[in-house]
């Protein structure tokens, strides 16, 4: 049996049975967002398949479509075949193939920001321990993903024998021991007669949390008859303690209502719509100036009056450092203050005045109130705060309007004019996705328009994340939304393959590969000859991709004008279009620069005598 505990406090004990017992922390309803994300609160009813014939993997696949799902993505392998073939009963599924598990699981990822939540499935071992760094990343970016892995034949560990994919040793728990870490809670199926409960604990389990799990099916029970799904709620989230609640929002009402002039910094645990629309209805109510951590860029409405921008520490928008740190009052509603969103710890952050609100917790000065749910606590605390606008005020008085150099089309590219040009290029039927690097940078200085989406992976900052993501992202929506994707060439050679499941399957990304030559934001850390890369001819390679097959574009832009020509041929286009363009690897943003300099100085602290 193992036990953990995560860093909310959560225990999940995974015992030899395969099921998990948790206790002791909110649990969010899943997204639902205006793309068409799953339902806060589902109710599966056995009408949606199955009601005959039922077998481990077709219930499986009723389940995952009652929770939500339409695609999955999938890795093939000897142990998960079987299981594939009964999922691929339910027609209202759709298998998305990709290259390798890494990939699947970062298209997972990106699914699961659109639709509210995603599933993949691989084969023993060697799928599920390729996958696993995109499970801790959507770990870290609060995703319910579930992943489902096919397992070895549940006789085979009691007969003690040598298994294929392993490691050799009679030894086959470690899988799960090791995604108990990183996960809500691993699951295992050995007996059909327990599969029902097991897969519907596992789903549950995901929605409520708004974290990954994972599920191994042993591969002999795939397509072993279980009773058809019987209707069930999944994700009904738990209440608050009322007196909690109270408590929390009388105490925080007391402190912002004295305050002269408090702020509102939204953060990334947000996600939820419940929680959004709470902190929206604040931020309606007080008049305070709002910022945003760069995790929750597009959380709140960037055409808001009261928006004054991303608070990044030294890195900030103009004006922003100034208004919320010199606040006698700030509240973060579900912020992570890491390394990273306070740029090495540099941020000028006042304990004394700092009201913090995170899923099943508030903490304030001097109290800090547990079983508080995030959306019941700030549309509680709408209620209680009284009127002040004198930090947005404030702001608007120092507000300098950023005016873009003049340029010709003939001009070598800049990437600030790249940025420009992206920006421009938004809309409310857009989204944007910014890859970790100097598009980091450029992508959160962009004022989103109306409408327009947002994704940055800021928590775990894995580079090649954005390449999968974009293919999940597209096709977790449900109405027509144009996908544009800034991504360094570094991260680009991580992950590129998955260019390819685009072409086969016709999403419409556009592609902004930023040629550069190298792993810039690793330099702006800490310069070396490990952050120099071999070129690619990037553009070239959609039409080795395309091979006959499909409509992959691929465009080079050296020049203002190329790039404006490029843009507007592949926002007419109708298939996947990627436009290289090549930067000065000098040319970067002077704020990653900055902010390279303070978190290689927090990572060069020497340690504690």
């Amino acid at each position: 049996m193992i036990t953990r505990r995560n860093f909310l406090g959560t225990t999940a004990i995974i015992g030899a049975a395969g099921t998990a017992l948790l206790g002791g922390q909110e649990s969010q309803p899943v997204a639902n967002s205006a793309a068409g994300g799953a339902p806060e609160s589902t109710v599966a009813n056995s009408a949606a398949g199955g009601a005959r014939g039922s077998t481990v993997g077709t219930y499986l696949a009723t389940r995952l479509e009652q929770a939500g799902v339409r695609d999955y993505f999938v890795v093939p392998g000897d142990f998960n075949l079987i299981l594939l073939d009964q999922i691929l009963e339910n027609p209202r599924l759709r298998m998305i193939g990709c290259c390798n598990e890494l990939n699947a699981g970062y298209a997972a990822d990106g699914y699961a920001r659109s639709n509210g939540v995603a599933a993949m499935v691989v084969t023993y071992s060697v799928g599920g321990l390729s996958a696993l760094n995109a499970v801790t990343c959507a770990y870290s970016e609060d995703l319910p993903v579930i992943v489902v892995v096919g397992g070895i034949n549940s006789d085979s560990e009691w007969q003690d024998k040598i298994i294929h994919h392993a490691l050799g040793e009679v030894r086959y728990d470690y899988q799960r021991e090791i995604y108990a870490h990183v996960t809500a809670g691993a699951f295992s199926v050995r007996h059909a007669a327990d599969a029902p409960a097991v897969i519907d604990g596992a789903i549950d389990l995901a929605l409520r949390r708004r974290k990954p799990v994972m599920l191994e099916i042993a591969c002999n029970l795939a397509s072993m008859p279980v009773p058809p799904p019987r209707p069930r709620r999944f994700d009904a989230a738990p209440a608050s303690d009322s007196a909690a609640l109270a408590d929390a929002v009388d105490h925080a009402a007391e402190l912002l209502n004295k305050a002269s002039r408090p702020v509102l910094v939204a953060g990334s645990k947000l996600r939820p719509p419940a929680s959004r629309e709470a902190f929206l209805k604040l931020a309606d109510a007080a008049g305070y100036a709002v910022a945003s951590v760069p995790a929750a860029k597009g959380m709140f409405p960037e055409t808001h009056p009261a928006y004054a921008g991303i608070y990044w520490g030294p890195v900030s928008w103009p004006g922003v450092a100034s208004v919320v740190e010199s606040a006698d009052a700030y509240l973060f509603a579900g912020a992570l203050l890491s390394d990273y969103a306070t740029t090495g710890y540099t941020a000028m952050i006042d304990p004394k005045k700092l009201l913090l609100a995170l899923p099943g917790e508030v903490r304030l000065p001097g109290a800090t109130y547990a079983g508080v749910q995030l959306a019941d606590f700030l549309g509680a605390l709408a209620g209680k705060v009284r009127r002040n606008d004198a930090s947005l005020v404030e702001f608007a008085r120092g507000r300098m309007k950023d005016e873009p150099p003049a340029v010709a089309p003939g001009d070598t590219l800049t990437i600030a004019e790249v940025s420009r040009q992206i920006h421009d290029a938004l809309g409310k039927d857009t989204a944007l996705l910014v890859e970790t690097g100097d598009s980091w940078f450029h992508g959160l200085r962009m004022r989103l328009p109306e409408g327009c989406r947002f994704e940055i992976q800021f928590q775990a900052g894995s580079i090649g994340w954005s390449v999968p993501a974009t293919l999940g992202y597209e096709l977790g929506f449900t109405t027509p939304t144009r996908v544009i994707a800034m991504i360094g060439d570094g991260s680009f050679q991580v992950t590129a393959q998955e260019v390819s499941t685009m072409i086969r399957h016709g999403t419409r990304p556009i592609i902004i590969l930023v040629n550069n030559r190298g792993y810039i934001i690793e330099d702006a850390i800490h310069q070396g000859p490990y952050n120099k890369i071999k070129n690619w001819d990037y553009a070239g390679l959609m039409e080795v991709w395309t091979n006959g097959e499909g409509k992959g574009l691929g465009l080079h832009a050296k020049t203002v004008g190329e790039l404006t020509a490029a843009l507007a041929r592949a926002t007419t286009h109708d298939g996947p279009c990627m436009i290289e363009v090549a930067i000065d690897p000098q040319d970067c943003s002077p704020d990653m620069r900055e902010w390279g300099t303070r978190v290689a100085e927090a990572n060069g602290k020497p340690p504690r005598s």
